[in-house]
């Protein structure tokens, strides 16, 4: 391995195809045999550094359409989180269900699960049938896995029946020193990017793309008033940048003013820090306050000149879906995916069905969708959201940290990479663009 990465920051990317694969490395994993050490604990109070361990694992076999990739950088998703803490269920039973595909699939059904679903890096080896792609080759991943034997995936290649996050759904993710991929999941790494910056967009730059630019998602217009929850965080700040460069108007929810400015930084006029202005959706855990929907929905409009959410860009989940359902102007759309606060959402489905409102199921993203997502960021268009890096070994902290909301935009994590920084090779339009990428560093 210390061959591949003196390859790699000496730039040598020609000779990395001719050093040999090592028989192992070093992964972030959560054990089978550790799935119940949370029993009975509150989901807050579930700890990702007690689950999350730095292991030496195999190298697993490298077959037919895939990729080696020497992981330089990563970063912290909210599905790493739920591995972590076994919530709503463990992901061994993902793996078993992969296993049972194929022979080749079996090598995901182990002991252990090496997580993790964004990298940046360099290809190492490409397995049979692999033209695109070849050892040397600066990447970035998407997450998404597919088999495409069924002819339902050919359209959208999310709804092939086999489609499977990758490090979530599947074994050999991207937190670890070596990760394995189908080829259909690389894309170029943005030159002007150092490894943990270009890491970090992945899966949520990816997702907010489909969820509210893509026809599959919301198809957002210029004009469109976008209603944002969490704006500042993983997917909320990409949403964000996707209406401002769209010529959409975002509104902006947050839960501090620190958080607030972020979003002001990024260019939106339209900021509601919900805990400033004291909104509580639920009076109980089983009883929502439909006054304080219409409270909220009457900022929004104070802020908007009386303009109601053409779209409104969801992923809290229960805790928001209720007014979310509620703000949507008559005929607009409710566009979600997660559910960070919980997946058994409540609304008053008058608001919904007399108003002609749609709500809009959205899930990662299919392969050109990705690829176009990274090449915004690749033209200085849409620019990293990342906060915090962390070494490999301090992955449950940097896991911990999304669990408990003590963050912003992306948490990072250094894989091979020895240091931040590294990986530049397009300074002048970094240059271009500094104060932007930048704009999250250290809040």
């Amino acid at each position: 391995m210390q061959e591949i990465l003196d390859a790699i920051l000496a730039e040598k990317f020609d000779a990395v195809g001719g050093l040999a694969v090592p028989d192992h490395y070093r992964a972030m994993t959560v054990h089978e045999d550790e799935t119940g050490m949370f029993d009975g604990i509150e989901t807050r109070d579930k700890d990702p550094r007690k689950s999350l361990h730095l292991d030496t694992v195999p190298t697993p076999e490298l077959g037919p359409g895939e990729a080696l990739v020497a992981v330089m950088a990563s970063a912290i998703n909210y599905n790493t989180v739920w591995t972590s803490i076994f919530e709503p269920l463990s992901t061994f039973g993902f793996l078993k269900r992969y296993g049972r595909e194929s022979e080749l699939a079996k090598r995901h059904d182990l002991p252990y699960h090496i997580v993790g679903s964004d990298l940046a890096g360099v290809v190492v080896r490409t397995g049979p049938g692999v033209n695109a792609w070849k050892p040397g080759d600066q990447v970035v991943a998407h997450c998404l896995s597919v088999e495409l034997e069924s002819p339902d995936g050919h359209a959208d290649t999310m709804m092939d029946p086999q489609q499977r996050i990758w490090g979530f759904e599947t074994n050999f993710g991207g937190l670890a020193e070596m990760a394995l991929v189908k080829s259909n999941q690389l894309m170029p790494k943005p030159g002007h990017l150092t490894w943990e910056e270009a890491a970090s967009p992945g899966l949520v730059n990816s997702t907010a793309y489909r969820q509210l630019v893509s026809r599959n998602g919301a198809d957002m217009k210029q004009g469109d008033t976008v209603l944002i929850w969490g704006a500042s965080g993983g997917l909320g700040s990409y949403a964000t940048q996707f209406a401002l460069n769209g010529g959409a108007t975002p509104v902006c929810v947050v839960s501090s003013p620190e958080k607030a400015e972020i979003c002001r930084a990024m260019g939106a006029e339209h900021v509601i820090d919900r805990n400033a202005e004291g909104y509580r959706f639920w009076k109980d855990p089983q009883t929502q306050d439909p006054k304080e929907w219409k409270r909220f929905g009457a900022k929004v409009r104070e802020l908007t000149g009386g303009d109601d959410p053409d779209i409104v860009f969801e992923h809290p989940g229960r805790e928001t879906f209720g007014a979310s359902v509620y703000v949507a102007r008559k005929g607009g759309t409710i566009v979600t995916c997660a559910s960070t606060s919980g997946y058994m959402h409540e609304y008053d489905n008058r608001y919904l069905w007399m108003n002609l409102k749609r709500i809009v199921g959205s899930h990662f993203a299919n392969y050109r969708e990705a690829w176009e997502a990274n090449k915004l960021i690749d033209k200085g268009l849409v620019h990293p959201t990342l906060s915090k890096v962390y070494p490999l070994a301090d992955t449950g902290q940097a896991a911990y940290d999304v669990h408990q909301n003590a963050h912003q935009g992306k948490v990072g994590v250094l894989a091979l990479s020895p240091e931040e920084g590294l990986g530049v090779t397009n300074p002048e339009k970094r240059a271009k663009h500094l104060e932007a990428i930048n704009r999250f560093r250290g809040v």
